[in-house]
């Protein structure tokens, strides 16, 4: 980005998947990759315990070719959705791409069928010479004793299309057209979820309890039509998982697919339960900070300054750019690409998807990234955190389309780094001490809703899928997420009736069972790497470069040996802790303001 380059709010072009994005094209890749379909199930004579190296090789080759096509189609239309959740043409599009990638999956199954029954020997054989493949071959043959026959994956395939997929679909159609009123100051606002939650960290007490409860009302309305979405996925992952594939338990089925052993995840939580007393004691703080007997739940996001400094866009772009090409300039020039492709959507519309996300479709295609940017200092935040999941897949898009994507708990890796660069670039550049001090006291809170929040939700959702097999209603639900609210919080924050109803707000316990506790993983790995950085300087580039551009080429806990880290030990993930406790001692040490 030269100095003359001017970036302004607007949404991403998907012409670099479709040019057209019309009907036709749709068909001629359909049709394209149906042929592609029917040639690879021509060869499935080809598979035996005796096949050849290089018979094997060029169907591993002609089935990721198959895989590439189908990320293009499927791409497209989840974008394309995503922009706009309301878009009805968008919504047939994803829907009838679903169903086509369904029947895609099922009529190739038959390869991985046969890879996971393979003898032991002959597998390693062709593992040996598999390359950059090999990873996936190997995690493949993990799921060997939870693999089903075929017709039975079969119908799973399609099952699927019109249970869980079109569930979570529903979710989105339903909460994404929500529209939020509050009153702020003589105006009553009509809101979008984004737009909303600017309030929640408002220095105002009344517009913050003004947010929250205008939001758990809206989604409190249709709690009971949420929640029963919630239960019959929760119902549709244990028929699966535990009943059929014969996981032991709900989580134990993700984190295979992790790739991540039981008793990491198992230590990783217990170890955030046992220190929510160090956010417990930074409540506290805040609550004096903002003359407060005790933080409402309303406040834990409260600046603790009257601080409404605005970053234009441009100047948000400015400051993570700066901020990464300080560390390596590689890193800018990644973010550049992104912004040349106009792969970023950030401007805030009606019926597009609330939140933010990075989508990387195929190795080699430049990452699309969605923001709802509004100029606070959070939205910065934000958008250096997409930014670092784009550069994450930049740095591995050598490997196959197999192979590059990082596994969940390694994917917040770069994201979170790109973070921590940023905030030290805003106290480094900010004259304001009022600011910096916001920055600061910020750095705990997004600690906070990163690691702790992230992980008493994955508590949550081992509590609720066992609620719900047992035939939990609604309301028992809601009240075991209170009871889980105020474990969380202890004696150090009031939680009011309200935020029974926050569970069926968060998407990912929708989308993606168990997938939060990823976000716990991450936020503590970095702040390890990071302590590393600022030790060795220089040095420690070339063990994070490598790490980042392993991808998903190899597990997460062998990427992490090799840089030094055992992740089986709870002292490990104590050591995050550490670090937030030594943050939380500092602003103890900060003279309180003159009231």
């Amino acid at each position: 980005m030269t100095e003359q380059t001017t970036y302004s709010l607007s949404g991403w072009s998907l012409a670099d998947l479709f040019p057209k994005g019309d009907e036709a094209e749709i068909k001629s890749a359909l049709d394209h990759l149906e042929m592609k379909i029917k040639d690879f199930e021509n060869r499935r004579a080809d598979l035996s315990a005796a096949i050849s190296i290089e018979t094997f090789m060029e169907l591993v080759k002609q089935l990721e070719q198959i895989s590439k096509e189908g990320n293009i189609l499927y791409s497209f239309a989840g974008l394309w959705f995503a922009s706009n959740t309301q878009n009805q043409a968008a919504q047939t599009l994803l829907a009838r791409i679903q169903q086509f990638s369904a029947e895609m999956t099922n009529r190739t199954l038959f390869f991985s069928l046969w890879w996971k029954a393979l003898d032991d020997s002959n597998a390693q054989r062709l593992m040996d010479a598999a390359g950059d493949y090999r990873y996936w071959l190997e995690e493949m043959r993990h799921f060997k004793k939870h693999t089903l026959s075929e017709p039975e994956e079969k119908i799973i395939n399609i099952k699927d299309v019109t249970g869980f997929s079109a569930f979570t679909t529903l979710y989105d159609s339903i909460t994404n057209r929500y529209i939020f009123k509050v009153k702020i100051g003589s105006k009553t606002k009509s809101l979008t979820r984004d737009s909303l939650m600017v309030y929640a960290r408002h220095f105002n007490p009344d517009y913050r309890a003004a947010a929250y409860r205008e939001l758990y009302r809206v989604y409190g309305k249709d709690g009971n039509i949420l929640g029963q979405i919630y239960q019959t996925i929760v119902r549709d992952w244990r028929n699966e998982q535990v009943t059929l594939r014969g996981f032991a338990s709900p989580i134990a089925a993700r984190n295979l697919v992790n790739d991540v052993p039981d008793d990491v995840v198992d230590t990783l939580l217990d170890v955030c339960q046992a220190n929510a007393p160090v956010f417990q004691r930074f409540f506290q703080l805040k609550a004096r900070w903002l003359g407060m007997e005790r933080l409402r739940r309303y406040d834990i996001y409260a600046p603790v300054a009257q601080s409404n400094k605005k970053y234009a866009f441009n100047q948000s772009l400015r400051l993570v750019l700066d901020s990464f090409s300080s560390f390596d300039p590689l890193l800018a020039q990644m973010v550049e690409r992104v912004l040349k492709a106009n792969h970023l959507d950030s401007e805030i519309r009606k019926g597009k998807r609330s939140g933010a996300f990075c989508w990387s479709v195929n190795p080699g295609m430049t990452p699309w990234v969605l923001v709802n940017y509004q100029g606070r200092v959070d939205d910065v935040e934000t958008l250096a955190h997409e930014m670092g999941h784009a550069i994450h897949s930049m740095l591995a898009e050598h490997h196959t389309a197999y192979t590059y994507h990082a596994s969940l708990p390694m994917a917040e890796t770069a994201s979170t780094f790109g973070e921590m660069l940023l905030v030290d670039k805003l106290l480094q550049d900010e004259p304001d001490e009022s600011v910096r001090r916001d920055i600061l006291f910020r750095q705990v809170d997004d600690a906070y809703a990163t690691i702790l929040r992230q992980a008493f939700f994955a508590r949550y959702e081992r509590t609720a899928h066992d609620l719900v097999n047992q035939g939990a209603a609604v309301d028992d639900l809601s009240a075991a997420y209170l009871d889980n609210l105020k474990l969380q919080f202890g004696d150090a924050v009031e939680v009011s009736d309200e935020f029974r109803w926050e569970w069926v707000s968060i998407p990912h316990l929708f989308h993606v069972p168990f997938y939060v506790y990823a976000y716990s993983f991450g936020q503590l790995l970095v702040m390890a790497l990071y302590q590393q950085y600022k030790k060795e300087g220089e040095a420690f580039k070339p063990r994070y470069f490598k790490i980042l551009s392993t991808g998903g080429a190899d597990a997460p806990v062998r990427i992490l040996s090799n840089a030094g880290i055992d992740v089986h030990q709870p002292a490990f993930w104590q050591g995050g802790f550490d670090v937030l406790r030594e943050l939380v001692e500092e602003l103890e040490r900060l003279p309180l303001p003159q009231k």
